[in-house]
């Protein structure tokens, strides 16, 4: 559960792999053709429930000195999923190492599913 570290002989700073998903996820929303509630992304049901158990759409894991960042969106309809998916990444990168200080390695983004207008078009 630790993510950077800084130390010094008095000191120690951690930021929590919860820390940098919140990160993510928040950086994820603000895209434009992410499915989103809020700061949450949707989740989609294809995918995203393993053997009854809830996975999160965002997982962060800190090897060595840098993050691996694993993102499950949704895209909204007629957006270009490909485009979308490239500006998550930009995005989730960028966040991640401005607000937490810690390098990105990988940004991982897997377009899990696209929600349909519910206009009926």
């Amino acid at each position: 559960m630790s993510g950077r570290k800084s130390s010094n002989s008095s000191a120690s700073l951690k930021i929590s792999n919860d820390v940098l998903t919140k990160i993510a996820e928040v950086a994820a929303t603000e895209i434009r053709g992410v499915a989103s509630q809020g700061e949450h992304l949707v989740i989609s049901d294809k995918g995203m429930n393993i053997a009854g158990k809830f996975v999160s759409p965002v997982k962060a894991v800190v090897r060595g000195d840098a993050a691996e960042i694993s993102l499950n969106i949704v895209v909204l309809q007629g957006c270009n999923a490909g485009k979308v998916a490239e500006a998550v990444q930009k995005s989730v990168k960028s966040a991640v190492q401005n607000m937490a200080g810690v390098p990105v390695s990988k940004v991982n983004v897997r377009v899990a599913d696209i929600m349909l207008n519910s206009a009926g078009k």
